[in-house]
């Protein structure tokens, strides 16, 4: 006969015993962990707040230009007399419209130039301008032997407007004049430009043009810098370079804006290679003399002192 077995006892453990003073600390080291990591999560995000956008892009600093005039200036090769009137010409434009300039000296990239023409500084030194000035947003090249003839032309509204820049757009024509069998894109957009730029009657012009501060400007510049393309022994160098970038590289083209010449980029009279309609007329925003420190036959000096003494006029009119 098998007779039931009583359960088996489980032993049972006594209760952990803690003591009301310990539970007491714990609860008050929690509390103050939690109140501790409240604390960081709440400067973190105020830190955020002022360091950047909820886009997550940097903050722009109060009182940040957005455009700023790039200028490369020969300071060796021409007299300081020249040389400040093309600065004044720059600062009192800027100080008009809240634009800031960035005045680089041609002999700061002689030696990342090398051998290739000086002309070829340009592209160095807007790169040293948006280095320098990070959180503008448009960058302005205009070449020294300029004048800005009509100051009361903000570039903004002038050309860098939204619907503004939609009717300077020139779609659709060839990309290098005359009949560059590459065109402008007609579908390209307002929002979508990076680069501004003209024509002449033989080449695109780097002589004045617009670019806008990103990681496409980066890399327009950087691949236009190419030391291949500085020792390709180009016939107008830099120049050269860029009708040839723009035409082969759908990457560029889909970023690039042509606008009419003389709405950036009037030549004098004097100069050569001007557009259909690219020579200077009173009232046009600026003039260029083309050439002029090429030329054994011209005095960049004299040809741009009579425009000099009619800019002063007007800004002492107004």
């Amino acid at each position: 006969m098998q007779f039931a077995l009583p359960p088996r006892k489980t032993p049972i453990a006594p209760p952990y015993a803690r003591s009301s003073r310990f539970s007491l600390q714990r609860r008050k080291q929690f509390k103050a962990v939690a109140i501790l990591s409240f604390a960081l999560l709440v400067v973190f995000f105020l830190l955020s707040q002022l360091f950047y956008t909820s886009t997550g892009t940097a903050a722009v600093p109060v009182g940040t230009p957005d455009v700023v005039i790039v200028t490369v200036l020969d300071r060796v090769r021409f007299s300081e007399g020249y040389t400040q009137k093309i600065v004044k010409n720059r600062e009192d434009y800027a100080k008009r419209h809240g634009y800031t300039n960035f005045f680089a000296n041609l002999s700061d990239y002689e030696t990342t130039l090398g051998d290739a023409p000086k002309s070829w500084a340009v592209v160095p030194a807007v790169r040293h301008a948006m280095a320098s000035h990070p959180y503008s947003q448009y960058f302005f090249h205009l070449d020294a032997h300029a004048l800005i003839m009509n100051p009361i032309k903000s570039l903004d509204s002038h050309v860098l407007e939204k619907s503004r820049l939609e009717s300077l757009m020139r779609k659709d024509v060839p990309v290098v004049p005359p009949d560059s069998i590459i065109k402008t894109f007609s579908h390209i957009q307002p929002q979508d430009v990076d680069i501004i730029i003209t024509t002449d009657n033989e080449d695109m012009s780097p002589g004045s043009f617009v670019l806008r501060q990103g990681e496409f400007a980066k890399f327009f510049l950087d691949f236009w810098f190419d030391p291949l393309y500085r020792t390709y022994n180009f016939a107008k160098a830099e120049t050269h370079v860029l009708d040839h970038i723009v035409q082969w590289h759908p990457t560029i083209l889909a970023r690039l804006a042509l606008i009419p010449q003389r709405v950036i980029n009037a030549y004098s009279k004097d100069s050569s290679a001007a557009g259909a309609d690219g020579t200077y007329k009173e009232g046009d925003f600026v003039i260029r003399f083309v050439g002029c420190d090429t030329d054994t036959k011209r005095n960049c000096e004299k040809e741009m002192d009579p425009f000099y003494r009619s800019w002063v006029g007007k800004t002492k009119i107004e």
